[in-house]
């Protein structure tokens, strides 16, 4: 199964990127080393979407405090960076993919990050990972006006 995250990335040209403590859903908890990630930079936190494509190195699930009753899965993962996004993919982009029953990978991406605006990792279909696939290319390429835009 492949994974991806929307979370706080403070450098996006990173090598590794470290995820403390990160909300799981749609089948997230079950992120393991050797796992195939997509990591969207959260627009919440100033990010621009789909950053990068990674390998989870280390992955570890959270221990659930005592004495509260419903509690979402966590997990802390760390993630070796494989390659650069080279084209925009975020919220604007997916926002027109709401029929929630339609099938498309845009669809299921909106719904899985969009619907609520928390942060987290999720599982991802295969459809999902060949449309995310199209993002990027063999030489780690990003998109130049992105950089041009987040450079110090």
């Amino acid at each position: 199964m492949a994974f991806a995250i929307k979370a706080e990335v403070r450098d996006p040209r990173a090598k590794t990127f470290v995820f403390a403590t990160q909300k799981t859903m749609y089948g997230g908890k079950h992120i393991a080393k050797g796992d195939t990630i997509f990591v969207f930079a959260s627009e919440n936190e100033g990010g621009q979407g789909l950053i990068a494509k990674g390998v989870v190195t280390h992955a570890e699930a959270v221990a659930k405090k005592r004495g509260l009753v419903r509690q979402t899965p966590r997990v802390s993962i760390t993630v070796k960076r494989t390659a650069l996004a080279k084209r925009a993919l975020g919220r604007v982009e997916l926002k027109r993919f709401a029929a929630w029953d339609d099938g498309q990978p845009e669809t299921e991406l909106n719904f899985k990050f969009y619907r609520q605006a928390t942060n987290k990792v999720v599982g991802i279909s295969e459809e999902a990972v060949r449309f995310l696939a199209r993002f990027f290319c063999a030489g780690g390429v990003v998109r130049i006006d992105w950089l041009a835009s987040n450079s110090p």
